[in-house]
């Protein structure tokens, strides 16, 4: 037979008047509601929302007798609707305001009625952790129960639609992978059954979630709408249920902000719940080394800047040597146009396009240029740029980080657009700099619209990105530049048109041989 409860607590009807009992801790505001025993309140000490207050994980603009988390939920929806509207004793230190700051403190909470129906409820708080552990007895007459806990709507940090930020959706660790879970993707399947290393709910920037060692458990998702401001459009909750294959002791729950060091204190497996992407494998470094830089700067705005020139100082000899082969490209332009003229009037399928195909590989060949060779280098410093556009994207430490003057959030975008206006301008400045190498007219003229495309994108980027792209835009230059004056002024070969070669050939008796080597520029002069 079950073991009673150690402390039975008195009958309290459901109508006895609730309480909130606030925990503090180093990190969080808790509230708790004697009522049904559930959290009305989770709020980050560290992190501000745009009216300046502390973030609440909680949502607060949802419909009365909607769940809420450490909700329970059993077969008898009568005895759930019971357990979530009795009004519960709580034992432990403090009466209605509890300092956890200085120990791991436990808050329990009991309940009993006539009809033999008796819960508890216990809760342990760290001073400097977001986890919360939480364990449920729940009997009737001589019967344990194995409650769901539920996980009401979340996450309560933003309730309006933003293009910019990863919208709520499930997400577990399962066999070793991270699954994300849209709300498509949950419409579909609501059920997902482990076991998990965790699994919850996330959005751009927290994570509700069940954290340990491979918990078996069923979570059972629910996609919520809740009303929004006037003129804005509703971001869609997603709630879940957690039913474990024993009665929930000690589970271990995640409450917080997607931040790396946090994140792996709690678990080494948490951090992939930031989304990356294929570059977390450079994401997390560079993370690692704005972090170190801001701690001597103690601004992310300048930390961005200063992290970006020393990347692009690294990148230098990789642009240098790119800059250096498309400069000799653009030197044989005259060259490979006057070898394109001569085969202009064949068709793209006839035989003989092979033999203007082997006198450019020569041409290219004799003078030691590689058509690839501009690109190359390019390419390689690719990863590293976007490794930092994802890092920027996804980063918690630049949310409400101020700069300087009137940008007061990096992770909002520019209130007056001075920065994307910036950013364009630089981006028109670098292409115009950069070497053509024989561009289709066509295809120069898409690339001159990308810095109005990217300015347009940038009104709304957050502001992070747009310094961090203006940055690095403005140290291309300087290296553009700087490598102009390594490698001097281009020099451009003057070829005669076909029809003038062939009467100095016809005059001069010249062989065709003679006549392909001032194709290939033996007979050309340099100009300046």
């Amino acid at each position: 037979m079950p073991a009673p409860l150690e402390t039975p607590a008195r009958d309290i009807t459901p109508d006895a008047p609730a309480r909130d009992i606030t925990i503090d801790t180093k990190v969080v505001e808790a509230v708790l509601s004697t009522r049904g025993a559930h959290l009305r309140h989770w709020r980050l000490k560290k992190y501000s929302d745009n009216a300046g207050q502390r973030v609440d994980l909680v949502p607060q603009n949802l419909p009365a007798g909607a769940a809420r988390p450490f909700m329970l939920r059993v077969e008898d929806q009568a005895v759930s609707e019971r357990l979530n509207t009795a009004g519960f004793e709580r034992s432990g230190p403090g009466r209605d305001r509890i300092d956890a700051t200085r120990a791991p403190t436990t808050v329990t909470f009991d309940f009993a009625d006539a009809s033999g129906l008796r819960a508890r409820k216990t809760f342990v708080f760290t001073p400097e952790s977001y986890v919360i552990q939480f364990s449920a007895d729940v009997r009737l007459d001589d019967r344990q129960l194995n409650p769901a806990v539920v996980w009401g709507p979340g996450l309560g940090d933003t309730t309006v639609v933003n293009r910019y930020l990863q919208a709520a959706e499930g997400i577990v660790h399962r066999a070793g992978r991270v699954e994300r879970l849209d709300t498509g993707d949950l419409a579909q399947q609501p059920a997902q059954e482990g076991p998990f290393r965790y699994g919850g709910v996330d959005d751009h920037y927290f994570l509700a979630a069940i954290v340990g060692p491979q918990v078996p458990a069923r979570l059972e998702y629910e996609a919520v709408t809740p009303a929004a401001p006037s003129g804005e459009t509703a971001a869609t909750l997603v709630g879940y249920t957690a039913r474990f294959a024993q009665p929930p002791s000690a589970a271990q729950f995640f409450f917080g902000p997607k931040d790396f060091d946090v994140l792996q204190a709690a678990d080494t497996e948490l951090v992939r719940v930031i989304n990356f992407g294929i570059f977390s494998w450079l994401a997390v470094p560079l993370l690692k080394a704005l972090k170190w830089i801001d701690q001597y700067v103690g601004n992310y705005g300048w930390s961005i800047i200063i992290l970006t020139v020393l990347i692009n100082v690294a990148m230098f000899p990789l642009r240098h040597k790119s800059v250096v082969s498309m400069r000799r490209m653009q030197e044989l332009q005259p060259e490979v146009k006057a070898i394109q003229d001569r085969y202009a009037k064949l068709k793209s399928t006839d035989p003989e396009t092979q033999k203007m195909r082997v006198e450019l590989m020569n041409l290219y060949r004799e003078r030691g240029v590689n058509p690839a060779s501009g690109c190359i280098p390019m390419v390689l410093t690719m990863p590293v740029l976007f490794a930092f556009y994802a890092l920027l994207s996804q980063a918690i430490e630049i949310r409400g980080a101020p700069f300087v003057w009137w940008i007061k959030d990096l992770s909002v975008g520019d209130p007056l657009y001075i920065w994307p206006i910036f950013m364009g301008v630089t981006m028109l400045v670098q292409q115009r700099m950069t070497p053509a190498t024989g561009t289709d007219p066509m295809q120069q003229k898409m690339m001159m619209m990308m810095p109005i495309m990217f300015t347009v994108m940038g009104l709304w980027m957050p502001s992070g990105l747009v310094i961090y792209w203006s940055a690095s835009n403005v140290l291309a230059i300087a290296q553009q530049v700087a490598t102009n004056r390594l490698i001097g002024p281009t020099k451009v070969k003057t070829v005669r048109p076909a029809a003038e070669r062939r009467v100095k050939q016809a005059g001069s008796g010249r062989t065709d041989a003679a006549a392909r080597a001032d194709d290939s520029g033996g007979g050309g002069t340099a100009r300046r």
